[in-house]
């Protein structure tokens, strides 16, 4: 079982599923009505953006070549156009995106610490992993935003991310070297924990049903827990795609 901690709620459990079990996860749930109030949900999918992009630039600046520097920054200038995509979607509903996303920056930057890894293919690893995840995340969320600002929201976070590169990098390193595929699978096993902590701090309390004598946190937990399948699924599914084991 992984625990689950967030400010709304006293402790949360969110089985976590065998390999198998991921891997069979096909259904998609409806989670429509789990989506938070516009404003922060796109300042929360911005700041993360906009860290995604200094993370990049941080394996830009520590890369060993300047082949590897030159090919992660498609990677890096795809985040950026992210974030600037998401700051657009703010200003024009008039909010000033400063603002916006403050209110997320402590958790993220803190997230962001936490996740950098101590030399570059951690780096690497963080950034291909922790931003696939979050992305398919606000992807998932974006259902329940109004009008027709989800389907342009989901179109914005699912466009190529460059992350064939980062892929690239990491097995080449990994064939070369299985000490460090073995080190480099208990960091992504590190990650998914973070990460999801990340994802669940998005999500608002859900109100019961009427007639529903179950609390608020455990009704909104039991909508939730297929939503984590789905997102461990895809997280075991970068992680074999690079030969480590989730």
């Amino acid at each position: 079982m992984i625990s689950w901690l967030d400010r709304r709620a006293k402790r949360v459990e969110i089985p976590r599923p065998s390999t198998r079990e991921a891997r069979l996860s096909t259904t998609k749930v409806d989670i429509a009505d789990l989506t938070p109030e516009l404003l922060p949900y796109l300042g929360q999918a911005a700041y993360f953006e906009l860290g995604m992009f200094e993370n990049l630039a941080q394996t830009i600046r520590i890369a060993p070549d300047l082949y590897s520097k030159e090919g992660l920054s498609a990677a890096a200038g795809r985040a950026l156009a992210k974030h600037q995509g998401l700051v657009a979607e703010i200003r024009r509903r008039g909010g000033e995106p400063s603002e916006v996303m403050a209110p997320f920056a402590p958790a993220l930057d803190d997230f962001r610490a936490k996740t950098m890894g101590a030399d570059w293919y951690e780096l690497l690893l963080s950034c291909y992993l922790a931003g696939g995840l979050l992305d398919d995340f606000f992807i998932r969320l974006s259902d329940g935003l109004p009008g027709d600002v989800g389907p342009r929201v989901a179109h914005l976070l699912g466009q190529g991310a460059g992350t064939d590169v980062l892929v690239k990098h990491l097995k080449a390193a990994i064939g070369g070297n299985p000490g460090l595929g073995s080190h480099l699978a208990l960091w992504g096993r590190r990650l998914v924990g973070d990460t999801l902590l990340v994802a669940r701090s998005a999500i608002p309390a859900v109100a019961p049903t009427a007639g529903d004598p179950a609390s608020v946190a455990d009704h909104g937990e039991e909508r939730i827990e297929p939503v984590f399948t789905e997102l461990i699924a895809a997280h075991t599914r970068r992680m074999d795609g690079l030969g480590l084991t989730a």
